[in-house]
């Protein structure tokens, strides 16, 4: 971790219990600003990526970072995607996110702007080992980040394919680019895939997963659209990431492998 850069408290509140304290952080030119849920010290932080159609706080981002503050005393996380929330361009959205994402250095400014506030929070929150959480526009800034940063342990990625979204371009080289950043992840991925996503069709997304370096990685998939993502992944999301930043792997075995053979001796 570098010399982490200062925060600038801009005001808290208390929403079931559990403070956000909303911030800046100067970086790299660029104003970056935040929403941090504090857990217990030297607890895991979760860092949550929003879509295109919003920010820091769209749900259910803050109810997932309160939830995990209180059950299991994580810190929460998240930032402004580039022209969001307190960054907004223009209309903001979708709108604005077409417009940045074909700018060249958009996601190296983003994985930037995410890991300088990484250092800023975790030399508050005691430096605990960090997970991710983010869908659709979450996973094309997520991707490279998950990549680049060697403090993650685990992270929930999808609603994004091979080739992007439909209907958004995207920088030059994004197919090579894609590829470059899923096979420099090497931690445990939980990826969510929507059947009937009109923006990422099935092949593409099936092909993100495949190219995921990790060698700890399952697929989820429903049926529907890309915003019809089912509460019951939210649920599955949160209880993969506990799991693994409180230090414990899920079971892998096959259940249908035999099992090995007892021992002369051995009690059967």
């Amino acid at each position: 971790m570098t010399d982490a850069l200062p925060l600038h408290w801009i005001e808290e509140r208390v929403v079931d219990g559990v403070t956000c304290r909303e911030f800046d952080v100067v970086a790299n030119g660029r104003t970056v600003p935040g929403a941090w849920w504090p857990g217990e010290p030297g607890k895991p932080l979760l860092c949550f990526g929003h879509g295109a159609s919003s920010d820091r706080h769209q749900i259910p981002i803050p109810s997932m970072a309160r939830r995990m503050a209180r059950e299991h005393g994580f810190h929460g996380l998240a930032i402004d995607g580039p022209v969001h929330g307190r960054r907004q361009r223009g209309p903001g959205g979708r709108a604005a996110f077409e417009i940045e994402w074909q700018r060249e250095a958009s996601e190296a400014d983003m994985t930037a702007d995410w890991r300088a506030v990484l250092d800023a929070i975790l030399a508050e929150a005691g430096g605990g080992p960090v997970g991710y959480w983010g869908l659709s526009m979450g996973t094309v800034y997520g991707l490279p980040l998950v990549s680049a940063e060697p403090r993650m342990r685990a992270a929930v990625l999808g609603l994004m394919g091979i080739d992007g979204l439909t209907g958004f371009t995207g920088p030059p080289e994004l197919r090579a680019r894609v590829t470059d950043a899923a096979t420099g992840i090497a931690c445990p991925v939980l990826f969510i895939q929507q059947l009937d996503d009109e923006l990422v069709p099935r092949d593409s997304a099936l092909a993100l997963f495949d190219t995921l370096a990790s060698q700890d990685k399952r697929l989820h998939a429903n049926a529907g659209g890309h915003v019809e993502v089912p509460v019951e992944e939210i649920e599955a999301g949160l209880a993969f990431l506990a799991h693994y930043l409180e230090g414990h792997a899920l079971p892998r075995q096959a259940a249908f492998a035999a099992p090995p053979t007892p021992a002369e001796g051995d009690d059967v």
